[in-house]
């Protein structure tokens, strides 16, 4: 295919899905190579990111997505109803802070840490897409471990998580007692695991 010729069935492709795809597939998919791919989302880029353009092209990781800029959000809603959803509560965001800073964690992990039952929050975050089950620990009773998701990195306007901002350095002491308390943590779940089989 021409570069000519990729550029706007790139544009419908991303069009069209309408979610996060990756280089590799629309490479496969258009029957091309990935570097004229991404020469053509180079091209798209910078076409988007004229003042002129309502459009943006989102790199979510190894992913790209056609978005509409942020700043015609309100416009975008008055003409379509589209209803505001519920904003995080500070629990929310608390929660998705523990999990996208030490992902793949248990529900166990964030209790632990905030030091309160935290199933409604992780079921809402479940909910809303922003967090995912990633799979089970290999321990007894086989715990849930959770992750962020793709709408997480779009929603923070993340290109990946090395992009979160850096944690502020705890004391030592403090680290050490984190560390034995998660400790603690994984026994108690052992033992309780054991005394439920």
């Amino acid at each position: 295919m021409l570069d000519k010729e990729l550029i706007p069935c790139l544009e419908a492709v991303l069009f069209a899905t309408g979610e996060p795809i990756e280089i590799e597939r629309l490479a496969q998919g258009l029957q091309t190579d990935e570097t004229a791919i991404e020469n053509a989302l180079h091209t798209l880029r910078e076409k988007y990111d004229m003042p002129e353009s309502g459009l943006c092209l989102l790199k979510l990781e190894n992913k790209y997505q056609l978005c509409t800029k942020k700043q015609y959000a309100d416009n975008i809603r008055a003409v379509i109803e589209v209803k505001k959803n519920t904003p995080l509560s500070q629990a929310a965001f608390e929660v998705l802070a523990i999990i996208a800073y030490n992902q793949p964690v248990t529900k166990a992990f964030v209790e632990q840490v905030r030091g309160v039952d935290c199933s409604g929050v992780i079921a809402n975050l479940c909910q809303k897409s922003l967090i995912e089950e990633k799979g089970r620990l290999e321990l007894p009773g086989r715990p849930l471990i959770y992750g962020t998701t793709p709408d997480f990195l779009r929603c923070f306007s993340l290109s990946s998580l090395e992009d979160l901002p850096p944690v502020p350095q705890r004391e030592k002491a403090k680290d050490s007692e984190n560390s034995e308390n998660v400790e603690n943590l994984l026994q108690l779940t052992v033992d309780e695991n054991e005394n439920i089989e």
